[in-house]
């Protein structure tokens, strides 16, 4: 699957100044609108909405969302990444979002920043494992693709991990709601929580998120994924 490599495009990990946030992030919610889930979700994504006005982007750009959590919560215990980012990303998508990173420490601060998206070469470290879905993503037969993609590659060391993907898909697919699925399927790479649960790996331990997209009409229904996963020395420093 080494030729899909050059059908994938991987941006940097914005740099620019972050700006504080005085709503704490939330993770995603299914609740009904009233509950308070939905409510304090909706209280931070308007703060976010609001303090991004100025920063907006002409042409494809990168979205940053850093999480402060209080230093007494074990950061890879649940929280996953892609639960706080796939919210904000779908507030604040307008057709040229191409990147999303995210990332969880402990720290008292949470900030946020969307610039201009630099393209970079592949990950190099450890390079890259590739996977091809052609079945439908509404039950688990992509998923199986995908597992079925990285099925010898061996169990990352216990710690923090470092976790870039990179979408290929065609120009009809919402690559936001390809996250999830994805993730659920590394559980070769992430270990398990309950090893009779095949999608419910310990995503919890990705502490830096970072996720791309290009688009190929050619493939229609078809999905490209790069994956590069690392482990980290320790979890991100605090926003600045």
């Amino acid at each position: 699957m080494s030729d899909y490599g050059v059908l994938m495009r991987w941006y940097a990990h914005p740099e620019a100044s972050c700006v504080l946030l005085n709503v704490a992030p939330q993770l995603d919610s299914w609740d009904r609108a009233d509950n308070r889930s939905q409510v304090q979700l909706g209280k931070f994504l308007d703060e976010v909405d609001t303090l991004l006005v100025a920063s907006r982007v002409d042409g494809p750009w990168a979205l940053r969302l850093d999480v402060g959590l209080a230093p007494h919560l074990d950061l890879p215990d649940k929280r996953d990444l892609d639960n706080y980012a796939k919210p904000l990303a779908s507030r604040l998508t307008d057709g040229r979002l191409v990147s999303v990173w995210c990332t969880k420490r402990s720290g008292s601060e949470s900030a946020v920043q969307i610039e201009a998206a630099r393209e970079v070469p592949a990950p190099s470290t450890t390079g890259v494992l590739h996977a091809r879905t052609t079945a439908s993503w509404d039950g688990p037969a992509a998923k199986e693709q995908i597992r079925s993609a990285i099925a010898d590659v061996p169990e990352l060391p216990d710690g923090p991990v470092r976790l870039e993907l990179a979408f290929t898909v065609g120009p009809s697919r919402n690559w936001l709601n390809l996250w999830k699925p994805t993730i659920d399927s590394l559980g070769s790479l992430l270990g398990h929580e309950q090893p009779f649960r095949p999608w419910n790996p310990r995503d919890g331990r990705i502490t830096e998120l970072g996720m791309h997209l290009d688009i190929d009409p050619s493939l229609r229904y078809g999905v490209l994924i790069g994956i590069a996963a690392r482990p980290v020395v320790a979890a991100p420093a605090e926003a600045r």
